[in-house]
């Protein structure tokens, strides 16, 4: 699933298939600028190796709308279609000075701070799901491994999902360094919870294109967000290519 600042790896899939979301009866109908609302397929090849991926070229967010299970649909649909493994990226702010704009992140785990689920109308004990390990400890050691291979810098946190649209304010920033999160961000947590209730093992990645609020002179905004996220794009591509091929799945 690819965030803001991510969608320039889908030029890399070849034999490449493209579908619109409106197309599929289960997926959103995204409006954030910076995401394409389109499913491409196709191939990465990495030597004798041949990999297989599906790319969900931008998400609906829970601001959007109040819904926090507006991506059910499509992460339902991957699994059932065989799918075992759902990267996560997203551009986020970082709450960690050693952890400047244009740095990546591999998310170890998250704080769902606006205490929502997109699994509130499930029926039965399925919505009971274990969040110990979200992160698939595995796949976030193989990606390590892929990147200091690579000798691409990767920092590793946990991440604190705010609601938005609206950024956060400073004393907000304070409670969540005091908390333990490293990254802050509007998406990715919903995702999370239904990929693990689908079965799914997860890998989450962040790109930081900025410090968060009260840390830097910088005033915030989406257009700042996606002129780093741009900006920065090249490094998290690179790592993208390098961790896809590695991990095991």
């Amino acid at each position: 699933m690819l965030g803001s600042g991510w969608d320039p790896i889908a030029n890399l899939l070849e034999d490449a298939i493209d579908i619109d979301y409106a197309q599929l009866p289960a997926f959103p109908a995204t409006g954030v600028d910076g995401h394409a609302a389109s499913l491409r397929l196709g191939r990465i090849r990495d030597r004798d190796k041949v990999c297989e991926v599906v790319m969900l070229r931008g998400r609906e967010h829970t601001y959007e709308h109040g819904d926090a299970g507006a991506m059910k649909g499509a992460i339902r649909s991957l699994a059932a279609l065989g799918c075992t493994t759902l990267m996560l990226t997203n551009a986020a702010g970082s709450l960690e000075p050693e952890m400047p704009p244009g740095s990546l992140m591999l998310i170890s785990d998250h704080l769902n701070m606006v205490q929502r689920t997109p699994l509130h109308a499930e029926a039965g004990s399925s919505r009971f799901v274990d969040m110990v390990g979200a992160y698939d400890p595995v796949l976030r050691a193989q990606a390590i491994l892929a990147a200091n291979a690579a000798q691409i810098p990767l920092y590793e946190g946990v991440y604190a999902w705010m609601l938005g649209p609206q950024f956060e304010t400073p004393a907000e920033i304070r409670m969540l360094r005091l908390l333990g999160a490293q990254a802050v961000g509007m998406s990715t947590v919903p995702e999370t919870i239904l990929a693990r209730q689908a079965g799914l093992r997860v890998l989450g990645l962040s790109l930081l294109t900025n410090l968060a609020a009260g840390m830097s002179n910088v005033t915030l905004s989406h257009a700042q967000t996606l002129r780093t996220a741009q900006s920065s794009s090249a490094l998290a591509i690179q790592l993208l290519r390098a961790i896809i091929p590695a991990l095991e799945t």
